[in-house]
């Protein structure tokens, strides 16, 4: 009878060498998944492509927020207005902090703050039509930081900022003045005479609901559940 060979014990460099490729498999394995996570947290995180970001329409009328969204306020407004001038911040604060609404500007200069309030708004239209959505936010916001109010009108608008050729000729052609008075002929017709004033519309139904302003975020908040229940028009007649 054959007595079996037993191997040789593997000696303790043969060990550690095995030992050390074993530990670096795991550790390129353990390199791979964190890698993976990296890029999936990535992706996860990353805004939309511009591809696929919808862009507001060109203005007028001038919008902030999700062009998409399914609500806008449309924010009936004087830029002489103290009340507006106070409430606008906050508006647009409320904007960017709540999802699926977007705001609307709509002109209402009133005759006692005339004629400052007219000229004030067709520079925020003629900043608009240069330069888009968002110059005509930064005009708004401009005027409201500088007007003193009640009629008293900015002491120069020439003063502002990054005012191009474009805008001069825009406010000497009198196009934007004619759009300041048509849309404030429009919302008198409408039956809105104070500024503020808001009109909640969900643009899904179509449905509108007319807010005398200033109106708090939580009060828009429940304004916005009243006017996307299914029975909105049935239960509250001033849904329209």
């Amino acid at each position: 009878m054959t007595a079996q060979r037993s191997l040789p014990p593997a000696s303790p460099e043969r060990m550690w060498h095995r030992r050390r490729r074993l530990l670096s498999a795991v550790m390129t394995l353990i390199l791979l998944l964190l890698a993976l996570l990296v890029v999936t947290l990535r992706d996860a995180t990353s805004p939309p492509t511009p591809s696929t970001v919808q862009q507001h329409l060109e203005g007028p009328p001038w919008r902030h927020g999700v062009a998409n969204a399914r609500f806008t306020v449309v924010l009936y407004a004087d830029l002489e207005c103290p009340y507006c001038q106070a409430y606008f911040p906050e508006l647009y604060r409320w904007i960017d902090t709540t999802s699926d609404v977007n705001l609307q500007w709509h002109h209402l200069p009133l005759t006692k703050h005339e004629p400052a309030a007219s000229r004030q708004a067709s520079l925020a239209e003629c900043v608009g039509q240069a330069g888009g959505h968002k110059a005509f936010w930064s005009a708004v916001q401009w005027i409201y930081t500088y007007t003193r109010t009640g009629g008293q009108g900015v002491s120069d608008l020439e003063a502002f900022p990054d005012a191009s050729q474009a805008i001069h000729t825009c406010l000497s052609s009198g196009e934007a003045m004619s759009l300041v008075q048509t849309q404030a002929h429009e919302a008198i017709t409408s039956g809105i005479t104070a500024t503020p004033s808001l009109r909640l519309i969900d643009n899904h139904s179509g449905q509108s609901l007319l807010l005398p302003g200033p109106v708090p975020g939580d009060v828009l908040l429940s304004a916005i559940d009243m006017l996307s229940s299914p029975i909105a028009e049935e239960d509250h007649p001033d849904v329209q």
